[in-house]
């Protein structure tokens, strides 16, 4: 059976949590690397260690994402940001 590692951090008023030692360990993760975080289907979060791999196995889930949303520029898909961060479109003026 595979470790199993748990361990709680704390988000800051920024936004930032700082990742378990184990879990960095585990993830081969070293200061100055980029993380990356994904949703699986099922709902779950993942964070993996950037690697290149990492990075093009998410483009490849993505893949076609816009399209199938509808989406027919980077504008829409700006505007769709705005609208869950804000919610509302980004205001034209603000660019």
């Amino acid at each position: 059976m595979d470790e199993l590692i748990m361990d709680l951090s704390t988000v800051t008023t920024n936004g930032q949590v700082t990742i378990p030692a184990d879990v960095r360990r585990h993830l081969g993760i070293k200061p100055g690397n980029k993380v990356l975080f994904f949703q699986r289907k099922n709902g779950d979060i993942v964070i993996e260690n950037a690697t290149l791999g990492a990075i093009r196995e998410a483009q490849a889930a993505f893949e076609g994402a816009a399209e199938r949303l509808g989406y027919s520029g980077p504008d829409d898909v700006l505007d769709a940001v705005m609208q869950t961060r804000y919610g509302n479109p980004r205001d034209e003026n603000t660019d």
